[in-house]
């Protein structure tokens, strides 16, 4: 990161290619379509490079790159006037190489994946941010706190409330007559 604030281009090319993945899972979380969302972090990626200067020295880039990841799939979002779906590849139940699935075991599996899907869809932006930078990305209490701008536990009464909204509604998702 020093290096490319000292203008060092392939560092932050290397920056870019880091973090790409995540930044474009982030902003399909909020745009809910593969094209925006990668534009999105495209966009993001630029408005990063030239906001450089304004980075806080020893700060954790991640979250930093995240919070303007997110603002701009937000205002991409609004600005295409649509409501954000979610259908998050990385939520795609892929076994890892040892440990395949029966197929009845993976048919189950799929189905509690598309009934959490379906739940997660009818959550706020917010909420499902939150879940998905927890659960889906993995970041930090710490890192989350940077990229929502918030205090860690605001962190984590916001998890805590969006986790209780998701059981709500996966619980109205599921049914017992058959």
């Amino acid at each position: 990161m020093e290096r490319a604030q000292h203008g060092d281009v392939d560092a932050y090319g290397e920056l870019v290619r880091r973090y790409q993945g995540i930044a474009t899972r982030t902003a399909y979380v909020i745009t809910g379509t593969s094209a925006d969302a990668e534009d999105a972090a495209q966009d993001a990626f630029a408005k990063a490079y030239f906001a450089l200067d304004r980075f806080r020295s020893g700060a954790p880039f991640r979250p930093w790159l995240l919070r303007i990841v997110a603002n701009e799939a937000i205002n991409r979002r609004k600005a295409a006037g649509r409501r954000a779906t979610v259908d998050l590849s990385v939520a795609e139940g892929r076994p890892s190489g040892d440990t395949a699935l029966s197929p009845e075991a993976a048919a189950l599996a799929g189905e509690q994946r598309e009934m959490l899907l379906r739940a997660l869809r009818q959550l706020r932006d917010e909420d499902r941010l939150v879940i998905a930078y927890r659960y889906f990305f993995d970041l930090s209490e710490a890192e989350m706190a940077e990229a929502l701008r918030v205090a860690r536990g605001t962190v984590k009464s916001r998890l805590s409330r969006a986790l209780a909204r998701l059981r709500t509604v996966a619980a109205g998702e599921v049914r017992l007559d058959g």
